[in-house]
């Protein structure tokens, strides 16, 4: 008898307990099946570090990104200001990526540098948009009436103009007023100007969708529950509402940054955006076209090219993966 009680509960013991997953933790394990997902995540932590960690890299090349070198050992004379000669055109010991035309700044440093300025305008100006996009369309969705009125005329307002038209007119003003600012000092200036216009004008298109799920949101029974007991409105927003639409936000979130890296590198190519010697991909692409260099030294124009194609398309393809990943219709 006790040998034959003894082996129901062995058998309960070894049986393994259930746990439930979070939405991210779910997310995640579906991102590991996926091979684009994994090398895309990849390509944009290499780019990330690779920002991060310029610095540490450039001294461990021996260069500096705003270190001119105009002398016939470097450059070519027979060219007013020179391309570069065949050993600094293209990768060696000395210059990882060699150096660039006219006035012989080593590649590699600049595009490590211009890596961080890249990022930090996309990745800054996207938290701004997330912030008011979450926020504004959390509270038209929850409190409808008068109120979801008024920011749905703005939305309104917002995505009828022009994105980058928009964007070109008001960059120089908002640079000219912050040039008599604490942020007048080194690039802080078209830096702080780019992040300001691509975030304010930026959030419109979340805030819709973002309202468009609070509405089903604010019907549930959990939310009457909460109010029940009390639970005032913005608190109920903030703790209850807005988690439960953080998957829209992180997908958005993914999708926008690299159309910011995108928006910085064309405001950067027309001249309205970081200017040199401030290192920044736009900028490095400005500069192989403003003296048709990228016809004499089509590596100038490659280096930039290539980083920025790269790290757009990790992070679009990580977006689409992430959507597909917080879908609870899609297959598991």
């Amino acid at each position: 008898m006790t040998a034959t009680a003894s082996k129901p509960s062995e058998q309960a013991k070894a049986k393994p307990v259930a746990t439930g997953r979070s939405l991210l933790a779910t997310a995640w394990m579906r991102i590991r099946k996926s091979p684009v997902a994994m090398v895309s995540l990849a390509i944009v932590v290499g780019m990330v570090l690779f920002a991060i960690l310029a610095p540490v890299l450039v001294g461990i090349e021996g260069q500096d990104p705003n270190t001119t070198n105009t002398s016939p050992e470097v450059l070519d004379n027979f060219y007013t200001p020179g391309l570069p000669l065949p050993y600094y055109m293209y990768p060696s010991a000395e210059h990882w990526l060699g150096v660039e035309p006219g006035l012989g700044r080593d590649l590699f440093a600049r595009l490590a540098y211009g890596a961080q300025v890249s990022l930090i305008i996309a990745l800054l100006s996207t938290l701004v948009s997330v912030v008011l996009g979450t926020v504004l369309g959390a509270a038209a969705g929850y409190f409808g009436g008068k109120i979801d009125m008024v920011i749905s005329r703005i939305m309104d307002l917002f995505l009828a103009f022009p994105h980058l038209l928009l964007v070109l007119s008001i960059a120089p003003i908002l640079q000219s007023r912050l040039s008599g600012t604490a942020l007048a000092r080194g690039s802080f200036v078209p830096i702080a100007s780019l992040v300001i216009v691509l975030g304010f004008f930026g959030w419109a298109y979340l805030a819709r969708v973002v309202r468009g799920q609070v509405l089903s949101i604010r019907e549930q029974e959990y939310i009457d529950a909460a109010k029940s007991f009390g639970t005032k409105n913005w608190s109920m927003i903030i703790k209850q509402v807005i988690p439960n639409v953080t998957g829209v936000v992180l997908v958005y979130a993914t999708m926008m940054i690299p159309t910011n890296i995108t928006a910085e590198a064309a405001l950067s190519f027309l001249g309205v955006g970081v200017k040199d010697p401030t290192p920044s991909w736009g900028q490095m692409l400005n500069a192989a076209q403003a003296g048709n260099w990228y016809l004499q030294d089509p590596w100038f124009l490659a280096v930039p090219s290539i980083a920025l194609i790269l790290t757009v398309l990790a992070f679009n393809l990580l977006g689409d993966a992430l959507r597909d990943a917080l879908d609870p219709k899609s297959s598991r």
